[in-house]
């Protein structure tokens, strides 16, 4: 990697772990630049999901105060979560290369959809809050450990916008501020990054300089994230990660 390309997996690391840690899909940050660094989507992937450990359990840290008196429900949504990352971190290096390498492509897509839907989302959920009076089950009663951990087997698998989902689903099933579900949902991302990032240092080939380029650089940009993302409007990180990821759409369909 020469000096250039580090600096940009930096810079796309720092950058990646603050907005994972605010709205989630920073992989749309780190995985083109990982790839126009000459990675193949697998060893990307891989080495992207160990890197991106550091900056969500700093996320998860930083949101400590909104998670006070979740302990029951968090044990049991972490269990799922953990099985679910280490089922699709399993597929990805049980599914042929090329498999994936065609798969890459939808799954960057769905995310982009899900971005750029996340405010009907957000609407649909508030408007069903307000037909039935704001009520909704304490524990999400048995679709939501169900749901988080399909979830993530999507984010063991390839990890862009598996926090939307998680948001989404906890926003349908649980009647908590947006504030508590997206400290949630960076809890539950760092079970499934840590869960397949272990995998992996077992089984699967990595890139150890862009490891350590996107641990240093998550971690920093998660706890600046947490203490700062609240400033940002939601509409202009939403156009940044649309934006990135249609370039990594567009890369991975002219590769």
């Amino acid at each position: 990697m020469t000096p250039d390309e580090m600096v940009a997996v930096g810079a796309a690391a720092v950058g990646a772990g603050a907005l994972n840690s605010v709205v989630g899909s920073g992989t749309l940050i780190t995985f083109p630049v990982l790839l126009a660094t000459g990675l193949s989507p697998v060893t990307a992937t891989v080495s992207n999901a160990l890197g991106l450990v550091p900056g969500s359990v700093a996320a998860a840290v930083g949101h400590r105060g909104e998670l006070a008196g979740r302990g029951r429900l968090l044990r049991k949504l972490c269990a799922g979560a953990a099985l679910g990352g280490l089922t699709g971190a399993s597929l990805l290096l049980v599914l042929p290369p090329g498999a994936f390498e065609r798969i890459v492509p939808v799954l960057v897509a769905l995310a982009l959809v899900l971005v750029a839907l996340q405010p009907l989302i957000a609407e649909g959920v508030r408007r069903r809050r307000a037909r039935t009076g704001g009520r909704a089950r304490r524990d999400g009663g048995p679709l939501l450990p169900v749901g988080l951990t399909l979830a993530s087997v999507y984010g063991g698998y390839f990890s862009a916008a598996q926090g939307i989902l998680y948001v989404s689903l906890m926003g349908l099933l649980l009647d908590k501020r947006l504030q508590r579900l997206n400290a949630v949902k960076n809890v539950l991302v760092a079970v499934v990054n840590a869960v397949a990032a272990l995998f992996f240092v077992f089984t699967a080939e990595f890139d150890w300089t862009a490891v350590a380029l996107i641990a240093v650089g998550s971690a920093l940009g998660g706890t600046l994230g947490a203490a700062l993302g609240r400033r940002f409007s939601p509409a202009v990180l939403r156009t940044l990660i649309v934006a990135v990821g249609s370039t990594s759409l567009a890369h991975l369909l002219l590769r």
